[in-house]
């Protein structure tokens, strides 16, 4: 039996357990090849964004990337795609509507910069069937209040569309992450759906007050409580029972296959948070299943 094979079986026993049908993802990335190459080559050198060694783990090819997700029993996916400056993001969107074409267990993904035709390729990936956004705020370096991308979270708060948002200052700070960006679009736009992606690492109080403050705000797991966040970016424990009060708004995120660990350990390190297999089974299926509208059985 293989490595992949090994944690297969290991990734099934833990949703089995729960009594769940399998795992909704909502913190994947898949995205053309020449930029997921350029990705993970900034990895390695362990970019400014970055700061520290970094060693992609999964390092397939796609096919393979999508079969490892299925053996895993994720039902539902992300092809998370971001632009880093402006004339990217329309072109990520026919890539991203191609790839769930021939990908149907992916939730079509879209992405979006500041710039001026904005508005009107947001508004096409909707109507093409869009379920879910992605801004990298860090990333892209932008305010997300910048004035162009008004009208796009209008249209997407009244569309009720999820947006990711690489929000919060980890690994490493940009000049427009952090909880008051993201507070002053919320307090504009109250019924955006915003998935808060990191938890906002480090800021993790800060975006926890954001979720009980704004109904639809919402936070993923992506790399939290892992062995590897812990050492660096440490989720205060005093916080815990406010995750678990939140616990219909957390949804399970990985960042596969962009990450240095094994997929079983961001389950493993949930289960180790002690929150009870109710709380596991709504991050982990139900939570992402119920925003999504996918069915509760397979």
């Amino acid at each position: 039996m293989s490595g992949d094979d090994r944690e297969a079986a290991q990734v099934v026993r833990f949703w089995e357990r729960l009594g769940l049908p399998g795992l909704v993802d909502v913190h994947t990335h898949f995205m053309p090849e020449r930029v997921l190459a350029k990705v993970w080559e900034y990895f390695d050198a362990a970019g400014p964004l970055v700061g520290m060694k970094w060693p992609v783990i999964y390092r397939h090819e796609e096919e393979q990337r999508i079969a490892l997700l299925r053996e895993f029993g994720v039902r539902a996916f992300t092809s998370m795609i971001y632009p880093h400056k402006a004339g990217m993001a329309r072109w990520l969107n026919g890539w991203a509507a191609e790839f769930v074409r021939r990908t149907p267990d992916c939730l079509h993904t879209a992405t979006f910069f500041p710039e001026p035709d904005v508005e009107a390729y947001v508004r096409e990936a909707v109507d093409a069937g869009a379920r879910v956004f992605k801004s990298h705020v860090q990333v892209g370096g932008y305010d997300p209040g910048h004035p162009l991308l008004d009208p796009v979270w209008g249209l997407l708060a009244e569309a009720g569309i999820p947006v990711v948002a690489h929000c919060g200052s980890g690994p490493a700070p940009g000049k427009h992450t952090g909880p008051e960006p993201i507070g002053r679009l919320l307090a504009r736009h109250p019924r955006l759906r915003l998935i808060v992606a990191h938890m906002g690492m480090p800021e993790y109080a800060d975006f926890l007050a954001l979720a009980e403050r704004f109904a639809e705000v919402r936070l993923d797991t992506t790399m939290v409580f892992t062995d590897f966040t812990e050492r660096l970016n440490p989720f205060p424990r005093e916080q815990l029972p406010r995750l678990a009060d939140l616990g219909e708004r957390i949804l399970l995120g990985t960042d596969f296959p962009n990450i240095p660990y094994g997929y079983v350990h961001q389950l493993d390190a949930l289960e180790r948070l002690g929150l009870g297999d109710d709380w596991l089974r709504a991050v982990c299926h139900g939570n992402g299943a119920r925003l999504f509208g996918l069915p509760t059985q397979r």
